[in-house]
């Protein structure tokens, strides 16, 4: 048993250490591309957006949770745990908010001139920015009231019902009370879920579309493939499915947890690993497919280039 929960450790640091360097190198392309002077798409910002939240993630629930595995269980305050839960918490709210904005901005961008969505390809743009402060203020105040079910294993309360996650607890309380407040907190997430899917379809059929007409107008070389836009397109359906299917196996493990008063130490540790995975992931999708990486990478050939030319003369 111990060999079992050593190898849950080692995972769950691999997956904090490999998701927060990745986060950590995509969001440093990122500025060093604006102080470069390009002027990054809308899209972008967006997912400069989900890079942050991915990492609040990983900080707040990883590290804390492979420094318990490791068997240091004491080491948070009731403050401490209260707070690392409003940063998970948060932050995967924000995940899942950037999903579902950047999914429903990708479909007003690529739904044809003469569709219902034509007035809106100009404006879009323009909500991104409040659309984001919205969705972190929008977590923020959904979330706040999350951290008062929540208890340090130093707490000195008298809590004599409570279940134990790890480094921290959760006070038990009535059946009634929970329902109603994963009601409140289920609402966002399945809202924004239920956004990404419709758009993601939607994205799915005017791809259909648009091939179907090429195909009358060319032959071999006008596949879909060969529009930037269908490209990224692709991409955030890939994006969002990833994220889909990792959000329902987490919301899987979390309801599991919510229906034992003691869950065992391997769910507990279950559900970190399975939340953990789409914040490790997703950099490395984005590093593969994202054009301002590789406009990066383009630059800083240009400049080793450019560099030993002059050495040269």
């Amino acid at each position: 048993m111990a060999s079992s929960f050593f190898m849950i450790g080692m995972i769950i640091l691999t997956q904090t250490v490999v998701g927060i360097l990745g986060n950590f190198s995509l969001l440093c392309s990122y500025i060093i591309l604006h102080f470069m002077g390009y002027r990054l798409r809308s899209t972008d910002l967006i997912l400069k957006h989900l890079i942050v939240a991915n990492s609040l993630v990983l900080l707040s629930k990883g590290v804390p949770q492979t420094i318990t595995v490791f068997g240091w269980k004491h080491f948070r305050s009731d403050f401490g745990c209260k707070l690392l839960y409003f940063l998970h918490r948060v932050g995967r709210g924000v995940s899942i908010g950037s999903i579902c904005l950047l999914s429903v901005f990708q479909v007003i961008t690529i739904s044809p001139w003469n569709s219902r969505w034509a007035a809106l390809k100009v404006t879009a743009p323009k909500y991104v920015v409040p659309s984001i402060f919205l969705c972190w203020i929008l977590q923020m105040l959904v979330n706040v009231i999350f951290p008062f079910n929540i208890t340090g294993k130093r707490s000195d309360k008298n809590i004599t019902e409570e279940r134990d996650f790890g480094y921290c607890s959760s006070i038990v309380t009535d059946k009634s009370e929970d329902a109603l407040y994963a009601a409140l907190l289920l609402f966002p997430d399945v809202l924004c879920l239920g956004l990404t899917l419709w758009a993601g379809s939607s994205m799915v059929l005017i791809l259909y579309r648009h091939k179907q007409q090429v195909q009358h107008i060319r032959r071999t070389n006008a596949s879909s493939r060969s529009s930037p836009e269908s490209r990224a397109t692709k991409f955030i359906l890939l994006l969002g499915s990833t994220f889909v299917y990792f959000y329902i196996l987490s919301s899987t493990c979390q309801v599991l947890l919510g229906l034992f008063e003691q869950p065992s130490r391997l769910l507990v540790d279950m559900s970190i690993m399975i939340a953990a995975c789409f914040p490790t992931v997703s950099p490395f999708l984005l590093m593969s497919h994202n054009s301002s990486v590789h406009r990066l990478y383009l630059a800083w050939v240009r400049n080793a280039k450019s560099s030993t030319i002059m050495r040269k003369v």
